[in-house]
């Protein structure tokens, strides 16, 4: 059984890659510093899977814990590296943390891996790093532009790290998956999306608001050059998601890269307006939201959608769950976490 390391994977979308991967047979070996996570996500992947996953605390930061990790746990074959800070709006207001936790355990990982013979990366990157495209939809050929936010910064340097590691003669095989905007909850409504305080994501905002937790979802400007004013987004069900992260793995593991490093965008290849997405919630949950329009939020980009056609053909991947599945996948989620008294 091929042994894969999953850094941040007790979040949301690295717990639903672990459930895929044990799944797909793979044995998995979660590291996380939970720092916006809980350690009983690891309860509810074994309830899914059969299979308890090995979990440790600890921050990819912390280059002796993770070099006595790789020790511990040795056979090690690839990474799936998701830990990281990842909202837009407080990477603004504070850069520093980003830099520091998005990129130095990048870097230790990249320094271990050949040290401890691990073949492969899969970097969980993002369509941040195309900033306002000027063509829609977005291939990967399109160009990488100057970031909006720390948190996209982070990203694009991420992905230089790799490519000029790569470039240097590191052993090491990387594909950089691209994503557009993860929503939803696994279908058993055990795992999903739960952020610790306020929800700097959209969908977590509206059920929390549907749920009565919030009072009113704000709906950052209706005057952007789009049909209903409101900024468009490609929502990816996160379950799609973790399936392709597992494509990815097989990839790097039988040797079927074209070169070295790879990208692919994931997404759905529809666009979805913020107004839309509540049309769509609404219409699948029966619940009306209480919403208001306010003024525009910095970092955020007008439109953005993928062209997924390169991961579709070269990768064997498609998201083609239907938006309102996913959006009553993130309902039901949260009604568990009501009746679970966790909020």
């Amino acid at each position: 059984m091929k042994r894969i390391l999953v850094t941040g994977g007790t979040g949301f979308i690295g717990s639903h890659t672990v459930v895929e991967l044990q799944n797909s047979g793979y044995e998995v070996i979660i590291i996380d510093n939970l720092s916006n996570s809980k350690a009983e996500v690891v309860d509810n992947i074994e309830k899914i899977t059969g299979i308890r996953p090995v979990f440790e605390q600890l921050d990819c930061c912390d280059l002796e814990g993770l070099d006595a990790l790789f020790t511990k746990y040795a056979g090690i074959e690839a990474i799936i590296h998701f830990a990281a800070s990842k909202a837009v709006g407080e990477s603004v207001e504070k850069p520093l943390k980003y830099y520091r936790n998005n990129i130095v355990s990048l870097v230790n990982l990249l320094e271990l891996m050949p040290k401890h013979n691990v073949k492969g990366i899969v970097f969980s990157s993002s369509c941040t790093v195309y900033g306002q495209p000027d063509v829609l939809p977005v291939t990967e050929a399109a160009p990488t532009k100057v970031a909006e936010s720390p948190y996209g910064n982070t990203k694009q340097i991420n992905e230089e790290i790799i490519c000029d590691t790569v470039k240097s003669g590191s052993p090491v095989e990387a594909i950089m998956l691209r994503y557009f905007n993860p929503i939803g909850a696994h279908p058993t409504a055990l795992i999903g999306e739960l952020p610790l305080g306020v929800p700097q994501n959209l969908l977590p905002y509206v059920t929390q608001t549907a749920m009565g937790i919030r009072e009113c979802l704000s709906v950052f400007g209706d005057d952007y050059d789009t049909p209903d004013g409101s900024c468009i987004r490609d929502y990816i069900y996160v379950v799609d998601l973790a399936k392709a992260h597992v494509k990815a793995i097989d990839r790097i593991l039988n040797k079927q890269m074209a070169q070295n490093p790879e990208v692919f965008n994931l997404g759905t290849g529809r666009g979805l307006s913020v107004l839309e997405l509540i049309n769509e919630f609404e219409a699948a949950t029966g619940v009306k939201l209480n919403y208001k329009i306010v003024g525009r939020r910095a970092g955020d980009i007008v439109k953005v959608w993928a062209n997924p056609e390169r991961a579709n053909n070269v990768l064997g991947w498609s998201a083609d769950t239907p938006i309102r599945d996913v959006l009553a996948s993130a309902w039901k989620w949260q009604q568990k976490l009501r009746e679970d008294g966790i909020m």
